[in-house]
């Protein structure tokens, strides 16, 4: 459900480009996903802004900055993350992946423009659905296990698959959204490491088990029957 405005949030109906901010759609600790209107293609979307607040403040000038100069390595490495998900997200074309259609800088951060979905998180459907019928579980499931399977091909690991994480349309179709690459402060070691929400398969934290050997997407493709059963 879309909030009114964010504490930290843009002012509503200023311009980003050529997007005019209409509402705040939800914030986090890592950044603030915008309704609004692509005034030259006429159509809404959602715009993710980069703004981690353990890290970083809004400046008067509307700026995004890190809080000291202490602050500026781990600001940048989490920047760097989120464009890093914004082209993972571009390459694929699947109808239950958030599809991103563009990335820009701006206001010292960066903006991912996404498709915008109406409908409601999977942890909200299932706060008022908590036992779905089976036939409605194969309709969330199999299209999130249709859409993993492209994101295994590509050679990518997802690793946040979380109800928060998973939209429900109004035609209860499911979308899979928010990949996390941005997520996580940064050791030294994390610096030259995929981030762990979202990296090649190929790659793992030496913090992590070695992976059952049934194959390397067995820990994505497990995790939307782990979301129903929460």
């Amino acid at each position: 459900m879309a909030q009114s405005t964010h504490q930290n949030a843009l002012p509503l109906n200023s311009m980003l480009m050529e997007y005019r901010l209409v509402s705040v759609l939800g914030a986090g600790g890592f950044g603030i996903t915008y309704l609004a209107r692509d005034t030259n293609l006429e159509k809404d979307v959602a715009i993710k802004e980069y703004l981690p607040g353990s890290v970083a403040v809004r400046a008067p000038d509307q700026s995004v900055r890190p809080t000291s100069d202490a602050q500026r390595d781990d600001y940048k490495w989490g920047l760097e993350r989120f464009i890093q998900e914004s082209r993972t997200l571009a390459k694929f074309g699947h109808s239950n992946i958030v599809r991103v259609n563009r990335f820009f800088e701006s206001n010292g951060t960066g903006y991912m423009v996404m498709d915008y979905e109406d409908g409601e998180a999977l942890k909200s459907y299932l706060a008022r659905n908590p036992f779905p019928a089976e036939p409605k579980l194969k309709q969330l499931l199999s299209p999130l296990l249709d859409g993993l399977e492209k994101v295994h091909a590509a050679g990518f690991l997802h690793r946040d698959i979380k109800p928060d994480n998973i939209f429900v349309r109004k035609d209860g179709g499911p979308v899979l959204i928010d990949f996390g690459s941005a997520r996580g402060k940064p050791s030294a070691a994390r610096r030259k490491a995929s981030p762990p929400s979202f990296r090649p398969a190929t790659r793992r934290s030496s913090n992590t088990p070695p992976a059952p050997s049934k194959g390397p997407g067995r820990t994505s493709t497990r995790s939307p029957g782990c979301c129903i059963s929460l």
